[in-house]
């Protein structure tokens, strides 16, 4: 016997009246909890299927409901499983099995902790029904807060919110960031719930819930659409390339390619520059480069300094530099956007350097300990350092809000940029890692972004995709995977604050408060069932 049957068994011995019934027979739940997790994972890109996910928020909560907290969470660990290990597997493709199994099952963890306190709250759902959905949605919020920063700063991948870029429902990003439309994902999955548990063998007298419920949940999906976005602007446009240069092959010996790689995003802006000089193309105000575009460090290296000089120079513009700059200590690295301007070099002054590296990727925390797991950790031989100030670069035609790559699945990160005077949302990043699967995750949490701050945003990678996002959160330009490109467009720039610019945090602190008061709530019915068991 399993140890979910076991729980089962127990979970059934123990009904009492007064419970609402049983939980789903064990041969349903757990194929509802896998189900759950696939139906989650094609919500993402690059399947799209954004209705889905709450379909996945229903299954899962119908498995773990009314089941002991152990049953609950392992049912949660396999909806968990389910969902992250194939939406991760882009982990694996360089840098063997070990850090993706790793990683997905610590994922995978937070969603059993969902299963258990979705197991844990069955007294208060069956005794107030009409507050399933808003449960539902709090705990997935809850759930999110957590693993967004633990461990070593947390990992957001894999959000409900990033699910639902070409969602209605993306709009509320405007009003209450992310977690909001977490929320939103959730409490649909809740009312799909609160109408599918029902006692259908009794009709009499369902129709008024159940087109209650019906009518919510058309109401939660068309909310979105009443949102306005972006706000407002002083009507200023500047005209930015994207240089996407390619590497010469993918994978993790990109890194030996240092020269390579430098000298394809230069020869594409001097073939740019060559095209405006033949009338054929706008000259740009500002081009930018991606992360990883110089890992020679263009500082210290003269080579490297001149041949970025070359290509800024040639444009006549601002290029904003994705470097790896060495220092500020003995074996220590910095990942940095750097502004290179024509005819003087870098400016020092507008420099970022990424706030928030990579645990195992960038640096390795706790590395004695780490290498007793595994010797691959020591293929980071170089910590990266991180900055202290957000990434707020004044280029002379626009200022820039800069995060780096992974940086722009968190939230605060972000919103720094913006309330320090960003006028246009820019992302660098290396995709040659990766595959084309991650690059399109990225690219939807950019596009929830630029609506939550009303901002033009534009992603610009080594490898693809690149492209450009308005502030309603269309794609303009968008390049394709493993090819060299230049992209040219114009971008409005953005003042003001969007609500969820200006409520930052607090939306999602209000929410995951709400969760700990319906653990608490369920706390109290629970012991005053062991009082009054009858």
């Amino acid at each position: 016997m399993t140890t979910l049957d076991r729980e089962e068994t127990r979970a059934t011995d123990g009904a009492r009246p007064g419970d609402g019934g049983r939980p789903l027979p064990l041969k349903l739940a757990v194929p509802a909890a896998l189900l759950a997790g696939l139906a989650l994972l094609v919500a993402f890109p690059p399947y799209g299927l954004w209705p889905l996910a709450p379909v996945g928020v229903a299954l899962l909560a119908a498995a773990a409901h009314r089941r002991r907290l152990r049953a609950g969470a392992g049912l949660g660990f396999l909806a968990g499983v389910a969902l992250f290990a194939p939406l991760l597997e882009w982990t694996n493709l360089h840098t063997g099995y070990l850090p993706w199994l790793l990683l997905s099952l610590l994922q995978a963890g937070y969603l059993a902790l969902l299963g258990a306190a979705t197991a844990w709250v069955s007294p208060l759902v069956d005794r107030h029904r009409a507050v399933w959905p808003l449960v539902t949605g709090v705990l997935w919020v809850g759930q999110e807060a957590l693993r967004d920063r633990t461990p070593f700063g947390g990992f957001p991948w894999g959000r409900l919110a990033f699910s639902q870029d070409t969602s209605p429902l993306l709009r509320l990003a405007a009003l209450g960031g992310a977690p909001l439309v977490t929320f939103a994902v959730a409490v649909a999955g809740g009312i799909l719930l609160a109408l599918a548990w029902r006692d259908w063998r009794s009709p009499a007298g369902l129709w008024r819930p159940v087109a209650g419920l019906a009518a919510a949940l058309a109401a939660v999906l068309a909310a979105g659409t009443a949102v306005p976005t972006g706000v407002r602007g002083g009507g200023d446009t500047v005209t930015v390339a994207i240089v996407q240069g390619n590497v010469p092959r993918l994978g993790l010996d990109f890194n030996a390619q240092r020269q390579a790689v430098l000298n394809n995003h230069v020869d594409a802006t001097l073939k740019l520059a060559e095209q405006v000089a033949a009338g054929t193309q706008r000259r740009p105000d500002l081009v930018v480069w991606p992360e990883n575009s110089s890992d020679i460090d263009p500082l210290r290296n003269p080579g490297a300094g001149e041949r970025i000089s070359q290509a800024a120079d040639a444009i006549g513009a601002p290029i904003l530099v994705g470097a790896v700059l060495l220092g500020p200590g003995e074996g220590q690295v910095r990942n940095a956007g750097l502004l290179w301007r024509p005819g003087s070099g870098a400016d020092l002054e507008q420099l970022y350097t990424k706030r928030h590296p990579v645990p195992f990727a960038e640096y390795v925390p706790l590395r004695e300990i780490a290498r007793m797991v595994s010797s691959e950790v020591d293929r980071v031989r170089s910590d990266f350092v991180p900055g202290s100030t957000p990434g707020v670069l004044d280029t002379g035609v626009a200022t820039l809000g800069d995060v780096i790559c992974f940086e722009v699945a968190y939230d605060g990160i972000v919103r720094d940029t913006v309330t320090g005077g960003a006028q246009l949302l820019v992302v660098q990043t290396n995709n040659a890692t990766f595959d084309v699967a991650e690059a399109r995750q990225q690219l939807a949490m950019v596009r929830l972004r630029a609506v939550e701050h009303g901002r033009a945003a534009l992603m610009a990678s080594t490898v693809g995709v690149s492209g450009f996002v308005s502030p309603d959160g269309r794609v303009d330009g968008a390049t394709g995977f493993n090819t060299a490109a230049v992209v040219v467009r114009q971008m409005r720039l953005g003042d003001g604050r969007t609500p969820a610019t200006t409520a930052g945090v607090w939306p999602e602190v209000a929410l995951a408060a709400l969760a700990v008061a319906a653990l608490a709530g369920a706390a109290v019915l629970r012991r005053r069932r062991e009082v009054d068991p009858g």
